[in-house]
């Protein structure tokens, strides 16, 4: 019997597209930072504390990953995520790591 691969297929590019943007730790903390609301490139390179342009770069790959959106506001652009389950997304993945156990970045050093 024929089945169609196709709704996998996009789930399974769906997820790599989001893991891709989790994989970066300056991506991570933009996304993190957007949970709350819309925020400006120039306060978020500020509260990370990287510059502009790689926040710019950065918010250019998610803006391509479908996760966030620039709102236009006069000369300057907001950007808030894409959609407001990525919020509830982000909040259910980061209290499930740390379910699962909390020290384990730490124990094997790469946070």
């Amino acid at each position: 019997m024929y089945r169609c691969a196709v709704p996998e297929l996009m789930h399974r590019e769906a997820l790599a597209r989001f893991g891709y943007a989790l994989s970066d730790a300056t991506r991570s903390s933009i996304l993190l930072s957007l949970r709350e609301g819309g925020r400006y490139p120039s306060d978020l390179a500020d509260d990370i504390g990287v510059s502009r342009q790689t926040v710019s770069n950065h918010l250019a790959c998610l803006r391509g990953c479908g996760l966030v959106v620039a709102v236009p506001e006069g000369r300057r652009s907001r950007y808030e995520l894409a959609d407001r389950r990525i919020r509830h997304a982000l909040d259910d993945l980061v209290g499930l790591v740390l379910a699962v156990d909390p020290a384990c970045c730490a124990e094997q050093g790469c946070c």
